[in-house]
């Protein structure tokens, strides 16, 4: 099978024959790759195996293109990138114009070389986690923005140099019902995957009922995590004065108002601008932080002239806070 006239155009083509829609062979060491409409792969296996200092002396050695490599998996692991972002038309230009010589991998080569480097720095924390006499396990569970549930397990211990390690043992997607016995399962599971299962000395949680349940069905000491319990502490002492509830529930509905009207955004903007202060926005608190609520009336409390100044001019039954509140 000859290929078409598009893919003739790469040089790479005389090194290599089409055997089939999708596989190529090399014709240097018969190795058969996919093939996708795309020669990167083509010529990765190419350079990292058959080029010469004849023929590739204006490529990039395997070295550089090593190096290269690692720096772009650094980059989907440090700033959360999907793999798709080789396919990015402005990154390709890019990385086009740093390094004419380098061809970028595609998705699924990307992926692959970000599970080899997991695997490997797995199997260096395993190392680190089996030198520890004990190990205490924190674990939360979240939603992602496609509501998604997560179970995140992290360990904790000191290492022979009296330094305190952290450890990340898990993020397992939790599709089935958060059930004591069904965290248990995994925690178990994870813990006897990292080998510390007879060595585990306390698991600290929130104070939710599943998660001191599960913790029993472990036989595992627990504790409630001291953030959580603090927030918590914190809220409810604030809905048992008549006083501060008022004030907090005005705040929010206050806040509220400015992040989901963009014409109050724009006014509150343009009366910090005529008042000669530096153009802040309001904060909006979340539920589970206690400290979101001192920032969120802080800063009202900071922008107290500005936004009473915007809620004049604007339609709305929405009033600032009194000067009693502030």
């Amino acid at each position: 099978m000859e290929p078409s006239r598009e893919r003739k155009f790469s040089p790479v083509w005389e090194h290599f024959n089409l055997i089939s829609a999708n596989k190529v062979k090399c014709r240097l060491c018969s190795k058969e790759l996919r093939y996708n409409n795309n020669t990167s792969s083509m010529l990765r296996h190419y350079w990292a195996l058959h080029e010469t200092k004849e023929t590739g002396s204006e490529q990039p050695s395997i070295d550089d293109r090593s190096g290269v490599d690692d720096a772009l998996v650094d980059m989907v692991i440090l700033d959360s990138q999907p793999f798709s972002f080789v396919e990015d038309k402005g990154f390709k230009k890019l990385v086009a114009a740093l390094n004419p010589g380098y061809v970028l991998p595609t998705r699924q080569a990307l992926k692959a070389m970000v599970e080899k480097r997991y695997e490997e720095l797995k199997e260096k924390a395993k190392v680190l986690v089996s030198t520890a006499s004990a190990v205490s396990l924190t674990s939360d569970m979240w939603t992602s923005i496609n509501t998604n549930a997560y179970l995140a397990v992290t360990g904790h211990f000191i290492d022979t140099s009296t330094t305190l390690q952290t450890v990340v043992l898990g993020v397992v997607h939790f599709p089935q019902s958060h059930t004591a016995e069904n965290l248990a399962q995994v925690k178990s599971r994870l813990m006897l995957e990292w080998g510390i299962t007879d060595r585990v000395t306390c698991l600290v949680t929130d104070g939710a009922p599943n998660m001191g349940a599960c913790s029993r069905h472990l036989q595992l000491r627990h504790t409630n995590c001291v953030a959580h319990t603090l927030n918590l502490f914190i809220k409810k002492a604030i809905e048992q004065n008549p006083v501060l509830s008022k004030i907090h529930i005005d705040a929010r509905r206050l806040v509220g108002y400015f992040k989901s009207s963009t014409t109050a955004k724009e006014r509150l903007s343009q009366m910090q601008v005529h008042m000669g202060q530096t153009t802040l926005k309001l904060v909006q608190e979340v539920d589970t932080r206690w400290n979101s609520t001192f920032h969120m009336l802080q800063r009202l409390h900071d922008m107290k002239e500005p936004v009473a100044a915007a809620l004049a001019g604007l339609r709305t039954e929405i009033a600032p806070l009194t000067m009693e509140q502030l």
